[in-house]
């Protein structure tokens, strides 16, 4: 997709279009999700739900992605998104849980304590991107984090959701304004790191503070921080990003769509 593509479909309104489609399916309630948090070097990965049914009105004017919005406008919008959701979840996993599972395992701890939380139960997940990291791979029965949910909800990937999919994007929104509530918070007790304006993503001024003052608790110690040796991840796990990110874990694909599971 060229650049100017790319800004055209940014400034389109996401709609419920691809949401109407799965519930048309036969799914009563579809719970739509994303994270914000994945590539922070501190604090929590977080994970926001919001569930519609065929009874849902459009979305609340306004929605977006919101890596697209200003922070005055989540925060105007969260409201009316928790208003306009049959029901809607916030779900966490703090930075020695994404140490001792690895980012993957801790997105998927956040998803299901999230899911955990909503009062409609889902007939299915929708998830923004092409990896379903809510369903546990057997392999991590016994490696991963405690079990949080007995079943998962089938789950049904579309690249780009965030995007074009209005329900994944109010989802985005609440997920963003809680976390961001969290760093502000952490903020006041170590304000030599920025998180009140970096929320703990890898500005100037959080690296500085990291090589001169080393890492707080708020701190994913596993990952490759500057100044600072890693601590090994937990047998099987693999450490997480460096202060770039993992290209592994960035999602920039083809838009493509996949609604058959």
């Amino acid at each position: 997709m060229t650049g100017r593509a790319r800004t055209a479909w940014n400034r389109a309104a996401p709609t419920l279009r691809v949401e109407r489609q799965i519930l048309r399916d036969g799914v009563p309630a579809l719970a739509c999700a994303d994270e914000v948090g994945r590539g922070s070097l501190s604090g929590p990965v977080t994970v926001g739900v919001v569930v519609v049914t065929a009874d849902s009105r459009s979305a609340p004017q306004g929605v977006r992605d919101s890596k697209l919005l200003s922070a005055a406008e989540r925060e105007r919008l969260a409201p009316l998104i928790r208003r306009w959701a049959a029901c809607w979840s916030v779900g966490h996993a703090e930075p020695d849980e994404i140490d001792r599972y690895g980012i993957i395992a801790a997105l998927r701890l956040a998803a299901h304590r999230a899911i955990a939380g909503l009062t409609v139960p889902p007939g299915a997940l929708l998830l923004d991107g092409n990896h379903d990291y809510v369903t546990t791979p057997a392999q991590d029965t016994l490696l991963g984090p405690p079990a949080v949910l007995e079943v998962v909800p089938p789950v049904r990937t579309v690249v780009k959701a965030d995007l074009r999919c209005a329900a994944v994007a109010a989802a985005s929104i609440l997920a963003k304004t809680e976390r961001d509530a969290i760093m502000t918070r952490l903020h006041d007790d170590h304000p030599e790191y920025g998180w009140a304006e970096n929320k703990g993503y890898s500005a100037p001024e959080h690296l500085a503070a990291l090589r001169r003052l080393g890492p707080t608790p708020h701190h994913r110690t596993s990952w490759r921080l500057p100044g600072v040796e890693p601590v090994e991840p937990a047998a099987g796990r693999s450490a997480g990003p460096g202060v770039l990110g993992d290209p592994l874990l960035l999602d920039d694909g083809p838009l493509t769509l996949d609604v058959a599971g």
